[in-house]
């Protein structure tokens, strides 16, 4: 998955979200009205950067779409009212994009986009209470509530209730979960060392509830590659990635949720059957996995269906 420019012929896919009810029920806007031609005049409309004669940023507002591997549109992610410090950020995706990841990609992605590229120091946001959905997504990326958003910004939701406001700071940890899908992650012992990089270790039966019986790694993948597809009934393992980025989708009895590796220090420790995929964000990016057991090819489910039956 990536984000790019809208272009015309993501018309339909926009409009489809649009009309659905499951996605817009607590959004401010009133889509149900929309047409073809309204998604098509957004899409012709949406520039990066609106500004004053005198280059200086004016209600600046950047669209970008969410795309699968295949090019494929599956929402749209926004920073609104952009200023020289902050921005009001924006997503809305396809229902048949929900649970794959392409929210968190999107919102990670621009929220990275605001602070590194655009030099902003905050990006906020909110959300109906009575979206469960948005609420809960929020939340259990460890996004805290707001309570400080200037009057000039509530002005623009005058008449909405029930509305809970959250922000992110330049510098803040994005993602700083203790569990994805009921597995725990870790934060891997790390020493730092000034002018001379960091050593990071684990030990088994000490810092993962597991002897090591066997450690293997995925390198030379492809930027935009997936990987894994597959369970184990018995086997337990930690994943890392001491380089590069790598998404990680896990799905079990607790639900289907993905976390970013990017981070040499932060590990996910399986326990328990679980479907796992992993998409190379980057080239090269290598993903290291320490088990509890040797290979046994009995252990493997790589079929969806039957990982499905299992666990249940």
């Amino acid at each position: 998955m990536k984000l790019r420019e809208l272009r015309i012929e993501d018309a339909p896919l926009m409009l489809e979200w649009m009309h659905d009810k499951s996605v817009v029920a607590d959004l401010k806007a009133d889509f149900a009205s929309k047409t073809i031609e309204d998604a098509e005049t957004f899409i012709n409309d949406a520039v990066e950067m609106y500004q004053t004669k005198d280059n200086e940023l004016i209600d600046a507002a950047l669209h970008l779409a969410i795309v699968s591997d295949e090019d494929e549109y599956m929402g749209t992610v926004s920073l609104k009212h952009i200023t020289e410090t902050d921005a009001e950020f924006g997503i809305t995706v396809r229902t048949a994009a929900m649970g794959h990841g392409y929210s968190w990609f999107g919102m990670k992605a621009i929220i990275e986009k605001a602070f590194n590229e655009l030099g902003l120091e905050s990006v906020y946001w909110c959300v109906s209470r009575n979206n469960e959905r948005a609420v809960r997504f929020y939340d259990k990326h460890n996004f805290h509530e707001a309570l400080d958003i200037p009057k000039t910004v509530l002005d623009r939701y005058e008449g909405m209730d029930n509305l809970k406001w959250y922000s992110c700071l330049k510098g803040d940890e994005i993602d700083t979960r203790e569990f994805v899908a009921g597995c725990r992650v870790i934060r891997i012992k790390t020493i730092p060392t000034v002018d001379a990089g960091e050593l990071s270790f684990f030990e088994g039966t000490h810092d993962i509830p597991f002897d090591i019986k066997r450690i293997y790694y995925i390198s030379k993948v492809p930027e935009g590659v997936r990987r894994g597809f597959h369970a184990h009934k018995k086997l337990r393992q930690v994943l890392f990635c001491p380089y590069g980025r790598i998404q990680l989708i896990l799905e079990n009895k607790h639900g289907r949720e993905e976390i970013e590796l990017s981070d040499p220090s932060v590990g996910v420790v399986i326990e328990e059957p679980t479907w796992r995929e992993m998409l190379w964000l980057e080239k090269n990016s290598v993903l290291c996995v320490a088990a509890s057991e040797y290979y046994e090819v009995e252990d493997y489910i790589r079929d969806y269906t039957e990982f499905r039956n299992y666990i249940q």
